[in-house]
């Protein structure tokens, strides 16, 4: 069902795309209901050494990022329907290609409110976010950490929506919202990883029982978005997620923050610099000791980026 939900999506955006590329005409439509944003962008960085007495490594690096927006509005309804996509390698000298940036997530919010003049609305909210390929702990490349739908997260619930687009500032509160987790591969999921139930064995160490694919959970659900141009050219992102569970630890937040700082040298040439912070209290990180995988416990994870591209509109 899930999944059946994604592709309908997905087909949603490619099908829109195309027909925008296939018809054109002269004169803009300015009856329509629907306005669309797309922006495809491609980081690259690279470092070579020749006859380098301090020594160094070879390395190249790219990351291809794309935002695609579809909204409809309609007197007082509005709905806003948002793909994000990244992926980013690095290839050094001596190792193999790896992955350094991996996400897909999808975003549907609709509202309605009772007028056109209030900034609130009656919103419902959907939510998925997961990867495009394996995740390894490397140089170990044997087993894969995470996969394509392992881990997986869905989030869908009712609540209200401030929104000022003079602003460019949104904040979603919703208290009841049904987060569920997928992790739609099975010895991951016999591990118990990403917060499912682990598998059960006997005393000998055989199955008894696999481990469950998924995980729900009914909680709270606050977000925020903002952005503002800080300087002439330099614009800064704020989007933030803040998750906790009614029955499982309530008041334990599960915290997903991104800050992007996004600075135009011209209309294609753009830098970023961004930082990414989660916590989930449901990913457990492992630690080898004396060649035993041993569960450490929940710990804050942060990413930064700084990456300097082009970036194009249509």
């Amino acid at each position: 069902m899930i999944k059946k939900i994604f592709l309908t999506f997905l087909l949603f955006f490619t099908l829109q795309n195309s027909v925008a590329q296939i018809v054109k005409t002269e004169i803009k439509d300015s009856t329509s209901k629907w306005s669309k944003v797309n922006k495809i962008g491609l980081d690259v960085s690279q470092i070579s050494f020749v006859n380098w007495n301090a020594g160094g490594n070879n390395s190249v690096s790219g990351l291809l990022r794309g935002h695609f927006i579809r909204t409809y509005v309609s007197g007082n309804f509005n709905w806003k329907n948002e793909l994000i996509t990244r992926y980013g390698i690095n290839k050094q000298e001596g190792q193999e290609v790896r992955k350094t940036d991996d996400q897909l997530q999808l975003n549907s919010t609709f509202g309605y409110r009772k007028d056109t003049i209030s900034n609130w609305y009656y919103a419902g909210k959907f939510n998925f976010n997961t990867q495009f390929a394996n995740g390894y702990a490397y140089p170990n490349t044997d087993l894969a950490i995470s996969r394509p739908f392992a881990p997986a997260y869905v989030f869908l619930g009712i609540g209200a929506e401030y929104s000022r687009k003079d602003l460019n500032l949104n904040l979603y509160l919703s208290p009841l919202t049904n987060k569920t987790t997928l992790v739609y591969d099975q010895r991951l999921a016999n591990q118990g990883a990403f917060g499912v139930d682990k598998a059960v064995y006997d005393t000998n160490g055989n199955l008894v029982k696999e481990g469950k694919n998924t995980r729900t959970e009914v909680g709270i659900l606050i977000t925020n978005q903002w952005k503002k141009e800080i300087w002439t050219n330099i614009n800064l992102e704020h989007r933030m997620s803040l998750y906790t569970d009614y029955i499982n630890k309530f008041g334990n937040i599960d915290i997903d923050w991104q800050l992007q700082l996004a600075m135009v040298v011209n209309q294609y040439v753009k830098a970023n610099i961004g930082t990414h912070l989660i916590y989930d209290d449901d990913i457990k990180f492992k630690e080898e000791i004396a060649g035993a995988q041993v569960i450490k416990g929940p710990r804050v994870q942060l990413k930064q980026i700084l990456g300097i591209g082009i970036e194009y509109n249509f």
